[in-house]
């Protein structure tokens, strides 16, 4: 086959017939080939790659000479082949024209806005990576540092030497009670009392051996310019050890039966703190969330209101171990007390030249000027409560916790779902009056629930949806403060409410309808329907209602707009008193549900359960701590004046005969009644 009928079968079929087609392939290349169309006389230009190209074509081979440094083509048979025209010098290549740019109009197609300045490279916005899993993790990463490390610090301390301490010394206090009791009774023949008077002084220092670290914590006190109840212990225990080496030699009973109850009290008191500090670590190791307790100091009619946020590990870990103030006023009489005895043992001394009975007044002065129950004033009463507290799953942050839950007179916001937590009410029934359509009439009461912004919303929307319902919009919307709602819905009056409401409203109720907690419809002023709700009562909710509402000073505050809790209502299902509860105006519950939490706050309480119950207990729990340390300070703080002003009359007339380890024993006994019954405070809460 010819190879130029292969570039001939590339022409078009349908030329005309009139063509002539005895065209040779010259004639046909020169044809179509671009030299036809440069001008005859154009100059050439000098740069070699803007050139016409040469071509040259003879027999049935194609030669095209191409300006560029390629290696040559050629072209044999069937084959085309390119050289390029020769070397040129090379030179640089003429900057073409650019083209002119054609303004559009803005925002069509294809247009772009100009810049002043050329735009940098794109950066695609990156994506929110959302870790569900990051703030609990962030949890668990403090609580671990924090809380969980000292929990198991002090699991290896444990709780066995302080125990079997307390369990010694106590036996050590009935068997010096007995010996003084059987002394003074004159039971103890003559020719044993050199051994009970060393019995008794061995008694004492066992005692104080088993009480040493709380004396060691005295002189840590004394290193850190502070002075506590172990500090006085310390000091006496030196007292009572100087009274009983002369007791040695003048065969008198030394004052061991209530130094070792003091000792034993001091114990306690460590052994109660190291099982509070326990308990809240405990509580807050095991947290999945923290819930808090915030204080605001005007929240309604300028008195303080108690509200609930998002609580930090910080706000407990920097406050819990903090002195309270009813312990730093302890410990200022204690130091106090401490110069009047010496003070009082000088004047015995001086006036009656006994050196011998100035220390003994100085031990007894020691021993009565603080009752023994000072030591466990503050720390019974918040190992008492803390028990409750960890059932419950709250801590206290602290003495600055329990005092900014305290005050004259603070609201305590509840809301529906504190009242009625998930599941707790239900849709028990619904029973149609009427000829209007039962879809209708659901329809319309789903839209006065929803404006109402019941908590009821959502058992009337899960009824409307079963029933393929169309969603209504409520317009004119009011509330009545007698227990109902009213709105129009499709330019229909609609009522809602309880049946004592509709028949004050006049609306024509049949008779024999009569459903406790039920929720009546009327549009039109004619009944349509009844809506059964079942409200479960939860005994942790009432329990923290009833706790709420026997504080005077805490007053609970509703603040959810649902026109069912009425006070009646609240009285019938938690059994309140609703003098007790606070119901303001529909307005007022919209500003004070309103109300944001005051920033940089600290926590008076962290919560690490659901419900109204922990809340509510950490509140009346602060209260009574509180009370029961103030009281308790006070009383123990009277009584200790009381001893000192009775060792001042003893030491003035030297009755040194009243002196003795029976009439001490029954003063620390008479002053261990109040104190206990004072610790006993935070156990009715």
């Amino acid at each position: 086959m010819n190879p130029n009928d292969e570039l001939l079968e590339g022409l078009p079929a349908d030329l005309p017939e009139e063509a002539d087609t005895s065209l040779s392939l010259d004639d046909i290349l020169k044809e179509f080939s671009p030299e036809d169309a440069a001008p005859p006389e154009a100059e050439p230009i000098p740069d070699a790659e803007t050139e016409p190209a040469a071509q040259e074509a003879s027999g049935d081979t194609l030669r095209i000479e191409l300006p560029s440094k390629e290696p040559a083509a050629e072209v044999t048979g069937d084959t085309v082949r390119f050289e390029p025209v020769g070397e040129q010098a090379e030179e640089a290549p003429p900057q073409a024209e650019k083209p002119k740019f054609q303004k559009k109009e803005p925002f069509t197609e294809g247009w772009e806005p100009d810049y002043e300045q050329p735009i940098g490279e794109y950066v695609p916005p990156q994506p929110i990576i959302f870790h569900p899993r990051s703030r609990l993790r962030e949890l668990k990463r403090k609580l671990v540092a924090g809380p969980e490390k000292r929990y198991y610090d002090l699991t290896e301390i444990g709780f066995g030497r302080i125990q079997a301490a307390i369990f010694i010394s106590i036996l050590i206090v009935l068997f010096s009670a007995c010996v003084t009791v059987l002394y003074a009774c004159g039971m103890v023949p003559a020719s044993r009392i050199k051994l009970m008077v060393f019995l008794q002084f061995l008694s004492m220092l066992v005692s104080a051996l088993l009480g040493c670290y709380q004396m060691l914590d005295g002189v840590t006190d004394l290193f850190k310019l502070r002075f506590s109840l172990n500090t006085m212990l310390l000091i006496t225990f030196a007292a009572c050890f100087a009274d009983g080496i002369l007791g040695l030699r003048e065969f008198r009973v030394p004052c061991c039966a209530a130094f070792s109850l003091h000792v034993t009290m001091s114990l306690l008191s460590a052994y109660q703190r190291r099982q509070t500090e326990l308990w809240q670590m405990d509580t807050m190791r095991k947290a999945t969330h923290l819930d808090s307790i915030v204080r605001t100091p005007a929240y309604h009619d300028g008195n303080a209101g108690l509200l609930r946020g998002e609580g930090q590990v910080e706000d407990f870990m920097d406050n819990y171990a903090a002195t309270s103030g009813p312990e730093k006023a302890l410990h200022t009489y204690a130091f106090l007390a401490t110069l009047a005895s010496v003070c009082i043992s000088v004047v015995a001394g001086l006036l009656h030249s006994d050196v011998s009975f100035a220390v003994q007044v100085l031990s007894v002065t020691m021993l009565v000027s603080v009752p023994v129950t000072a030591f466990i004033s503050f720390s019974r009463p918040m190992a008492i409560l803390e028990r409750r507290l960890h059932k419950l799953g709250t801590v206290l942050c602290g003495w600055q916790g329990v005092k900014r839950m305290a005050g004259k007179k603070v609201f305590f916001p509840v809301s529906h779902k504190d009242l009625f937590p998930a599941g707790s009410c239900k849709m028990n029934g619904v029973k149609f009056y009427g000829s209007r359509d039962p879809d209708q009439v659901v329809a319309y009461s789903t839209a006065l629930i929803l404006a109402d912004g019941s908590g009821l919303g959502s058992l009337f929307e899960q009824l409307l949806s079963s029933r393929n319902g169309r969603h209504y919009d409520a317009m004119n919307y009011r509330a009545y403060p007698n227990g109902g709602i009213g709105a129009e819905v499709c330019q229909e009056p609609v009522l809602m409410g309880s049946l004592a409401f509709l028949q004050e409203m006049g609306v024509e109720i049949p008779e024999g309808i009569n459903v406790n907690h039920a929720i009546y419809t009327a549009v039109d002023g004619e009944l349509c329907g009844v809506f059964a709700i079942t409200y479960n009562r939860a005994y942790s909710v009432a329990a923290g209602l009833g706790t709420l509402c026997s504080y005077r000073r805490v007053r609970p505050v509703l603040v959810s707009c649902d026109f069912i809790l009425t006070e009646k209502f609240m009285k019938d299902l938690f059994g309140i008193n609703p003098r007790r509860f606070f119901f303001p105006e529909r307005e007022v519950r919209q500003q004070l549900q309103a109300k944001a939490l005051p920033e940089d706050t600290t926590a008076a309480a962290l919560i690490t359960t659901e419900g109204l119950t922990p809340f509510a207990y950490a509140v009346t729990g602060a209260r009574a701590i509180r009370t029961a340390a103030i009281i308790g300070t006070a009383v123990h703080i009277i009584g200790g004046i009381l001893g000192l002003l009775i060792m001042l009359a003893l030491a003035v007339l030297g009755e040194s005969a009243l002196l003795t380890p029976a009439n001490l024993l029954a003063f620390e006994l008479v002053w261990l009644v109040p104190g206990l019954l004072i610790s006993e405070w935070t156990r009715a809460v």
